[in-house]
């Protein structure tokens, strides 16, 4: 049988190969060749055979079938077949039991072979590829070698304890002995690789990592001799002694010194001068400053020491390579917190860093932007950071406008400054702007209630003709709802006020409901706050009926139900339209360490830390919170309770408002509460949830018997029940107050509250009789069944 080609013949012909078939097929046709030969048993060629079939599997074919040629390889005598074979056993072998076995037993013997080179090749094989089952069985030769006078195979036998120790961690101490002169060795080798099983060992357990902290003031002395003298002139680059040996010594003195103040201490020194005399002007010089700067930060070092190295990472920004600038703002931000004045005064390189063509640069200099600002310099940063939110990428814009907000909440010099700077992102970052914004400045707005008229007038000029900005168009159209009366009267004493008419600012609404750029969204708003307007404006009132009517009709599924409710308050409820409508109350966020609160919200209840500021109207009766625990409380339901006279009770009409949000009119279980908050969702809430519309009755009673719901001092109540021809489900309930007594009773209100247990009504009575004020709670549990079936 022929010679076969050689590894480099092979390596030019299949370089000459023009398409990846071809290439192929060249690795097909050989590895047939291999095959056969190895089928002969040729040992003369077997080394070449294995060499080419590492070569086709580093280009990815398979070449799995030579690996017991490798063992046989290891079994040989000559060094040229060892090294091949151990080579192949580290790329070739896989998990199998039967040939990791067979490996064991050939590098236990190669262990202990007379030839420190075969004795080379078996550590580096085991340190690299050698499973647990072979670490626990070679852990004893691997340590007697780490002992031995031997540099050459010191070294090996170091990095082959690392891996043994990852694989096996409890065969730790089995190195500990060994370890402790490692450090006296002369070599850099083995004085390296000592320092990486140092490290090991200290990183995995706490115990060495105290047992080794004695080492301290050794490795500063090496450390010095490096900096001083040079250590291994052989191992210099750039002119810099060993750096691979420093950065190696600098993360061990990390380790040591972490959480323990007599290492750091005793590092101190050493750090400062590595600071020092370290040259900036290569490459290998930042790696060590980098190292130095990590390990000062995290040990317990002097506040002196501190503020160098954050003045070597403030000197990094201004390297011109990428890599050390993104490394310099990293580090940064971490150390920020606790370093924050050292930080501050690199503030300007790193607003620079903002326009860095980096993304990756330009992302961290503005996360450490944000960690910058603070009362002293808000005004300064806020400057960088919206001229960077008007150029950045869109990327950035979400994450710019919160960060923006988030800040100006927390150092906000003044309100105005505030409105002014929200105003600014809206119009700046447009539809970038997150969901979550638009609740969220609306509270802002509804606090600064001072900044009203400033306010409804800034945004209403920002959104004259434009309508693309949608989070701008919502929390305008809010705003506009809830203050167009300040707009319209020109009460604006920040700036010059102006002149706008009610048919003006409805065009502009009217104009965003119209508009292709308005969403779903963004038209629920506008036309919540048209309805708003019908009771801020006088001369309009006819206007917006029409405009709600006309929606009505709408395709958007919404926005129809919007109107159709808000229609019914045109009608059947206009009574109670000036009540609905009235102005949001005002809303602080607050902190509660007790259990969570439930706060009521438009269209939804809640858990939510927020606490409702009292209005500053004048006295009334009872609040809304009193009236729903009192309605919704527990069991104990008291008797006719007589009071001392007040001032006269709130109407029905505003009585009424603190049941909307917790019961509805049809006695079902109670729905959506009524609007008392700033809403907290993207998706604006209806302003009558739970008000149902006006059902159409039968003209004969349903059969349902009536119940006498209440009857105490002459004052009785009962109920009758009807149902609806359009949805049977729904049970009216009508009440009959009547009077048993010779005095009239006066200022007669009726509350009343379904829980969401059982069937039953809690009821509260409020009137004057006799010259006193009464109150009553009751409770109604007997309704029939035919009215809730």
């Amino acid at each position: 049988m022929p010679a076969p080609i050689r590894l480099r013949e092979l390596i030019r012909t299949i370089r000459t190969a023009r398409t990846q078939a071809e290439e192929r097929e060249m690795i097909q046709k050989e590895c047939a060749a291999i095959r056969s030969s190895f089928r002969e048993e040729d040992n003369t060629y077997r080394c070449r055979n294995v060499a080419k079939l590492l070569y086709m599997h580093m280009l990815g074919y398979p070449a799995h079938f030579g690996q017991l040629e490798c063992l046989k390889l290891i079994a040989s005598q000559k060094f040229t077949d060892k090294r091949i074979g151990y080579l192949g056993a580290m790329l070739l072998l896989d998990e199998r039991q039967d040939v990791h076995l067979l490996m064991t037993n050939c590098i236990k013997n190669d262990l202990n072979h007379s030839t420190q080179f075969v004795q080379g090749l078996a550590l580096c094989t085991l340190g690299c590829m050698g499973s647990s089952e072979m670490c626990r069985d070679l852990a004893g030769e691997v340590e007697k070698l780490l002992k031995t006078s031997n540099s050459y195979l010191r070294k090996k036998a170091a990095l082959c304890a690392v891996h043994v120790i990852r694989k096996v961690p409890e065969l730790m101490e089995m190195f500990l002995p060994a370890t402790k002169n490692l450090l006296n060795e002369k070599n850099h080798g083995v004085l390296h690789t000592s320092v990486v099983l140092l490290t090991e060992m200290c990183e995995r357990s706490p115990d060495m990592l105290a047992h080794f902290r004695k080492l301290v003031p050794q490795l500063v002395r090496i450390l010095k001799n490096l900096i001083m003298s040079g250590y291994s002139p052989e191992h210099d680059v750039s002119g810099i002694s060993d750096p691979f040996l420093q950065v190696r010594i600098l993360r061990l003195l990390r380790i040591l010194g972490r959480n323990d103040d007599d290492s750091s201490e005793a590092m101190n020194d050493i750090l400062a001068q590595v600071a020092t005399n370290t040259e900036t002007s290569k490459n290998v010089g930042n790696a060590i400053l980098y190292e130095t700067v990590l390990t000062i930060m995290d040990i317990k070092s002097e506040s002196g020491l501190r503020v160098l190295a954050i003045n070597i990472l403030g000197r990094f920004l201004l390297n011109n390579d990428k890599n050390i600038r993104y490394v310099a703002l990293t580090s940064l931000l971490k150390t920020v917190q606790t370093d924050h004045n050292a930080v501050q005064r690199h503030r300007s390189t790193i607003v620079d860093c903002l326009k860095d063509l980096d993304v990756s640069i330009k992302r961290r200099a503005m996360e450490l932007s944000f960690a910058l600002v603070n009362g002293n310099n808000i005004r300064g940063m806020m400057k960088e950071l919206l001229y960077f939110l008007d150029s950045c990428e869109p990327e950035f814009k979400a994450d710019c406008a919160s960060g923006i907000f988030l800040a100006a909440e927390k150092y906000a010099p003044s309100k105005r400054w505030h409105i002014d700077t929200i105003m600014r992102v809206l119009t700046t970052a447009g539809s970038y702007v997150r969901d979550d914004a638009v609740p969220n400045l609306i509270q802002l707005i509804t606090n600064s209630v001072e900044m009203h008229a400033y306010t409804v007038q800034r945004l209403y000029k920002a959104i004259l003709g434009d309508y693309s900005q949608q989070p701008l168009v919502q929390v305008a159209a809010w705003c506009i709802g809830e203050y167009g009366d300040l707009l319209v009267s020109g009460q604006c004493e920040e700036e010059e006020p102006i002149q706008v008419t009610e048919d003006e600012v409805l065009d502009i609404l009217e104009s965003v409901l119209i508009s292709n750029m308005s969403t779903s969204v963004t038209r629920g708003y506008a036309l919540t706050a048209i309805m708003k307007l019908s009771t801020r404006f006088t001369c309009t009132v006819n206007r917006i009926k029409k405009v709600v009517s006309i929606y009505g009709s709408s395709i958007d599924v919404e926005l129809q139900q919007r109107a159709v409710e808000y229609n019914a308050l045109f009608k059947k409820y206009d009574h109670m339209r000036s009540a609905l409508l009235e102005r949001m109350p005002v809303m602080e966020k607050v902190t509660t360490n007790g259990p969570t609160e439930i706060v009521q919200t438009n269209g939804e209840t809640e858990p939510a830390p927020l606490e409702t500021k009292p209005p500053p109207s004048g006295p009334q009766p009872t609040s809304q919170a009193n009236d729903l625990l009192d309605l919704l409380g527990g069991n104990d339901i008291t008797p006719v309770i007589p009071t001392a006279p007040t001032s006269k009770p709130a109407s029905a009409g505003g009585e009424l408002l603190d049941l909307l949000g917790d019961i509805n009119l049809t006695g079902a279980p109670a729905a959506a509460p009524a609007p008392a908050s700033v809403p907290q969702i993207s998706q604006p809430p209806f302003l009558l949830d739970g008000l149902s519309s006006q059902p159409l009755f039968n003209d004969i009673a349903a059969g349902i018997p009536s119940i006498t719901a209440y009857s105490k001092n002459g004052l009785k109540i009962e109920f009758t029940f009807e149902r609806s021809n359009t949805n049977p489900s729904v049970t009216v309930i009508t009440i009959q107050a009547s009077n048993s007594t010779e005095l009239d009773m006066t200022d007669f209100v009726f509350q009343a509250a379904v829980p969401k247990q059982q069937l039953r009504m809690r009821i509260k009575l409020t009137y004057n009789h006799k010259g006193s004020a009464m109150q009553d709670l009751a409770e109604v549990n007997n309704f029939p069944p035919q009215s809730w079936q």
